[in-house]
């Protein structure tokens, strides 16, 4: 049976305010019970009948919701006239769908994966690129993007690849073909006539009684501009979020931006919850001291079931220029003498090649082989199970082997093909599931057994005229690709795959590159631009319950302790 609910304080104040507010919500707040409660109370409710939109950015934190609503029987059949999904649906669905995209005829159609669509002058042997390389206004080259599919600007003019990428978007708008990038250009051109935005508001208005944008963190400034305009608009607006978790800053991510809207709210419309349920009182410690010293006013207090566990935080210091392999073992005994299950005990880093050289793991950068390729989607599909993000791994493998199989040209041409196809509903898992059964890397088999076995799996369904041993060709790094985690090791994942999870225990992997510039940060130079890297550690650090383990260089260790123990935390040292 499900024990009551009985909200904090804090809590209570977010579920029975009405009209609209900025709640700062620290991690492990219970944030999503928190809002299962207040669409209870609108329910509740008689004297209007008008719907709540539910908003956030991620399918998982939709998804998270929704579940949570139905178990407490508070989805409604039809859902009309609430909604609940991604900011992007709801542009989409308010803005986009029934207006059309502004100065184009043509139906619109959705294209999620535009971003991949190859840019490549007409020319022998041009450098191909993606349209992510390209502003979407103007054609222009992105100079940092195109260096990481190698292509330097500073020694080939990029001229011929702009007016081809110029090409493609205008056709590409011509024909209605848009994906989420332009929903919100096309919103933000809507949005500018008077009459269009009055009209849309008071049609809106009419619909929901209030609209939740949870996870706020995670907006863009076009998400932002949007919110404003709602709230502008005469609705109610509650905006939920930790500013401190905004880490997509290659997606457009803000963080001075959400503190500057947060102060157009009235005093009383600026709501707190920093109770965490999550973690230990020695983490929550931790948490604070990890953000900048401007916001550590607010202390979070743990009031969970492990409020009362005394379990110090630990400091791996680590010596070399490189990630030492000798973390994950050391991270293990500490996982282990607690009791918890390695596979829960995620080591954390930007990237995975980072958190996985701390286990001895070999990983691949970029690589454009397409049995390179195949691998890598295998080992990632298989991996998903103890990682999550199943969905995604078999999307990807799925694209990869149409690849193979010459079924799309480039990567960007998977969704285009599963619609003209009638696949988009997904009947295509079982095949790859299959197949991705097929091709696990058994114990004792040799990458080039692996690889015949793969040459099998894809032959059949080979467009004519292609030979499956020219398509995926034996490699010296299939191996390397190949390389399963060691045995009884904590699993290596990027700390933005972890975001909105939690786990018993977590190792934040800290580079020599980067620490000391987070560090610099975290004491104050807060000018230094290095506020996103110190945000990801904080992060990292936020998804631990009982055991949260820091790996850094032996020469920031004791600044790191300096900065832990400065906010009350326990601290052990520990040299590897």
């Amino acid at each position: 049976m499900t024990a009551p609910y009985c909200p904090t304080g804090q809590q209570k104040t977010v579920i029975i305010h009405d009209g609209s507010a900025f709640v700062t919500a620290c991690p492990g707040a219970g944030k999503t019970r928190t809002l299962v409660e207040r669409a209870r109370h609108l329910a509740d409710r008689t004297d209007d009948k008008r719907g709540v939109a539910f908003l956030s950015f991620t399918n998982a934190a939709v998804d998270e919701l929704q579940s949570r609503l139905g178990l407490f029987g508070l989805l409604t059949s039809p859902l009309f006239p609430s909604f609940i999904g991604t900011f992007d649906r709801f542009l989409w669905q308010f803005f986009i769908a029934p207006f059309g995209i502004p100065g184009c005829t043509v139906l619109p159609q959705l294209v999620v994966d535009k971003n991949n669509w190859e840019v490549k002058p007409p020319f022998a042997k041009a450098h191909a690129l993606t349209l992510e390389c390209f502003d979407r206004k103007t054609g222009a080259i992105d100079a940092a993007r195109a260096g990481e599919h190698g292509f330097d600007t500073t020694e080939r003019n990029p001229a011929a690849w702009e007016t081809c990428a110029r090409r493609i978007i205008q056709s590409a708008r011509a024909n209605g073909l848009v994906d989420f990038d332009d929903v919100r250009s096309c919103v933000a051109e809507r949005l500018g006539d008077t009459n269009f935005a009055e009209r849309v508001g008071k049609a809106l208005a009419a619909r929901f009684r209030e609209i939740v944008v949870d996870e706020a963190q995670d907006c863009n400034p076009s998400d932002l501009s949007v919110v404003h305009w709602l709230r502008r608009s005469g609705l109610s607006v509650k905006v939920i979020c930790d500013p401190q978790q905004s880490i997509f800053k290659f997606r457009g991510g803000i963080t001075n931006e959400l503190l500057d809207f947060a102060a157009t709210f009235d005093p009383s419309e600026r709501l707190v919850m920093n109770g965490n349920f999550r973690s230990t009182a020695a983490i929550c410690s931790a948490i604070v001291a990890l953000r900048p010293p401007s916001a550590r006013v607010d202390k979070d207090e743990a009031i969970g079931k492990h409020k009362d566990d005394a379990t110090p935080i630990h400091l791996l210091s680590y010596s070399g220029n490189g990630v030492s392999t000798a973390i994950g073992a050391k991270f293990a005994d500490l996982v282990r003498s607690l009791d918890i299950t390695i596979g829960h005990a995620p080591l954390l880093a930007s990237t995975l090649s980072s958190a996985s050289k701390a286990i001895g793991q070999p990983t691949l950068g970029k690589t454009n082989e397409k049995s390179l390729l195949l691998a890598q989607a295998v080992m990632s599909y298989h991996f998903s199970f103890t990682s999550g993000g199943r969905r995604e791994a078999l999307a990807s493998l799925h694209r990869i082997i149409l690849f193979i199989q010459g079924h799309i040209g480039t990567m960007g041409d998977y969704h285009a093909h599963l619609a003209e196809s009638g696949m988009i509903d997904g009947r295509w898992r079982p095949d790859v599931i299959a197949v991705a059964n097929e091709l696990r890397y058994e114990p004792g088999e040799t990458p080039s057994q692996w690889l015949a076995k793969a040459r099998l799996s894809v032959e059949a369904d080979m467009v004519r005229g292609l030979n499956v041993n020219q398509r995926l060709r034996s490699h010296a790094n299939l191996a390397t690709a190949l390389a399963a985690a060691p045995v009884d090791a904590p699993p290596p994942r990027t700390i933005h795959s972890a975001k909105g999870l939690e786990f018993p225990a977590v190792c934040v992997v800290m580079t020599s590159q980067k620490a000391g510039r987070i560090l610099d940060y975290l004491e104050g130079d807060t000018t230094n631009g290095a506020d996103e890297d110190a945000r990801k550690i904080y992060v990292a650090a936020s998804r631990a319950e009982r055991l949260l383990v820091m790996a850094i260089p032996k020469n920031t260790a004791g600044r790191m302790q300096a900065l832990l123990t400065s906010v009350g935390c326990a601290v052990e040292i520990n040299k590897i």
